[in-house]
């Protein structure tokens, strides 16, 4: 397997998503060698081995140019590779070197390579070394740049990638269609595998603790409604739209707080959106969060909302709906397509969102409706399913490749 990250190193939920898909095909008898682009310890990887490509802090996968000092530069950026790591393309470049030497001494049945960022590496082991190429979709660039042109370069990678891939995994029906329209792959190629939450995630021991968000507890017990969002404040994730559509609420039922938890480069004009619109009052901005800290945020809510313009899966709203939130998701997320008790509208209707999130803060039945169903159809859903499935596709693919 070819990824980017892997819990705790992780800024989103790809990493998360690798590594719970990994423990369960490890499950079904395969034997996985992940490589990451840095060196780190990565605990609760003991079903597979996990290579670092490069020797780098993890938070320099990316690349440089992110970093305003330069104590965090020199802590992060070993010196013998300033000259030559400068960007995430010099990044990926040596990512490649390293698993092309990797390859001359082991050869794997199957590589399975995640997004964008992996693509090369994987091109040139089938390439190279003739090993079948699986590709894993869980974003598309179209998806990241919110549907429109985004990065032509990426554009390029992404489809070289799916074009020379044996097989492509897609996240959601929605991923699946836009492989299909915007890079002309036969639908034939495509196989849908669905996220899900993790042994790791669920079997956790967590109790949730009310002295964290103190504030927001005793909001709710003078009547208020907690509504919560969680991702990183970026084009894709339609936040702006949010933003108005609790401004509209808020002008009918001012008992309601509004959770933003994460961060991005559109945090500084979210804030001043909030202002601007007179509801600072009702809007809460976490900062990025991970743990403990995220799972009591979905503890508090009461209803989740995700906004964004194009969401290939979700996989924060099953984390949500295992902590018992109410979901309202947008047409345009793959979770949609497997939780049907979830209220769902189209990104831009500001006013449809407002009137489902009053629907369910003013309605106790509906509220305790919606949340039991969600959980019903949450539960259901396994990565077990997932894991059976690559492993067909993986036997299939070498036996076609003999």
């Amino acid at each position: 397997m070819l990824g980017w990250e892997l819990p705790p190193h992780n800024s989103g939920g790809l990493g998360v998503a690798c590594l719970s898909m990994a423990r369960a095909i490890a499950k079904e008898g395969v034997d996985i060698d992940f490589v990451v682009p840095y060196e780190a310890e990565h605990p609760g990887t003991e079903f597979m081995k996990v290579i670092p490509a490069l020797d780098l802090d993890p938070i320099y996968r990316y690349g440089g140019g992110a970093y305003d000092s330069m104590k965090i530069e020199e802590k992060i950026i070993p010196s013998s590779k300033k000259s030559e790591l400068v960007s995430i393309r010099d990044v990926q470049k040596t990512y490649c070197e390293f698993i092309k030497k990797y390859l001359m001494d082991f050869k794997p049945d199957v590589v399975h390579a995640h997004d964008w960022l992996t693509y090369e590496a994987g091109i040139l082991a089938k390439k190279n070394y003739g090993i079948p190429l699986i590709a894993h979709v869980h974003a598309t660039e179209f998806d990241r740049a919110g549907m429109q042109t985004g990065n032509p370069l990426i554009h390029e990678i992404e489809y070289e990638g799916l074009m020379l891939a044996d097989k492509i995994l897609a996240v959601s029906e929605a991923t699946k269609r836009i492989i299909h329209e915007k890079y002309k792959i036969p639908l034939s190629k495509i196989d849908v595998a669905y996220n899900s939450l993790g042994d790791e995630y669920c079997d956790t021991v967590y109790k949730y603790d009310s002295k964290i968000y103190n504030y927001l507890e005793t909001l709710k017990k003078s009547g208020w409604t907690i509504v919560s969002t969680v991702g990183r404040f970026t084009v894709q994730k339609g936040l702006n739209f949010m933003m108005r559509a609790a401004a509209r609420a808020i002008s009918k039922n001012n008992k309601l707080m509004f959770v933003f938890a994460g961060d991005g480069e559109e945090r500084d004009e979210l804030i001043a959106e909030s202002a601007r619109l007179g509801i600072s009052k009702n809007v809460i901005f976490t900062g990025f969060i991970r743990g403990k800290k995220l799972r009591d945020i979905y503890s508090v809510s009461d209803i989740f909302v995700m906004s964004s313009i194009s969401e290939p899966f979700g996989l924060t709203a099953l984390e949500a709906a295992h902590h018992g939130d109410v979901l309202i998701l947008t047409e345009q997320s793959g979770v949609s397509e497997i939780i049907w008790s979830a209220l769902k509208y189209n990104f831009w209707d500001e006013k449809k969102l407002a009137d489902e999130i009053l629907a369910v803060a003013e309605n106790p039945a509906l509220k305790k409706s919606l949340r039991d169903n969600v959980l019903k159809e949450y539960n259901k859903i396994s990565w077990n399913q997932v894991a059976k499935k690559c492993v067909k596709i993986y036997n299939k693919t070498i036996k076609h490749k003999r």
